[in-house]
């Protein structure tokens, strides 16, 4: 198992997940995470940025502010998209 599974399977169970990491390496790879969540592209309004991270843990504001902080997802008023993270092929 290589390191980003490891850090992945002790945040994330099948109910979200469990803590959102304290060390910011560690919480940059359950970011990146979330962020395959939004599609490259796609604009999201506040509300679909929240509802989508609601189902993994009930402090969805700190996740959207952290992917933002991160540059996972970029604002512009309330319209959100994709800036960042890893692109699945």
């Amino acid at each position: 198992m290589d390191d980003r599974s490891r850090i992945l399977a002790n945040f994330l169970g099948d109910d979200g997940l469990h803590t959102i990491p304290a060390r910011r390496a560690k919480r940059l790879v359950v970011l990146d995470h979330l962020a395959q969540c939004f599609e490259p592209g796609r604009t999201y309004s506040e509300a679909e940025v929240s509802d989508a991270l609601q189902r993994f843990h009930p402090d969805y504001a700190a996740l959207r502010r952290y992917l933002v902080d991160e540059q996972f997802l970029a604002r512009e008023g309330n319209v959100y998209w994709r800036s960042g993270g890893t692109v699945e092929v």
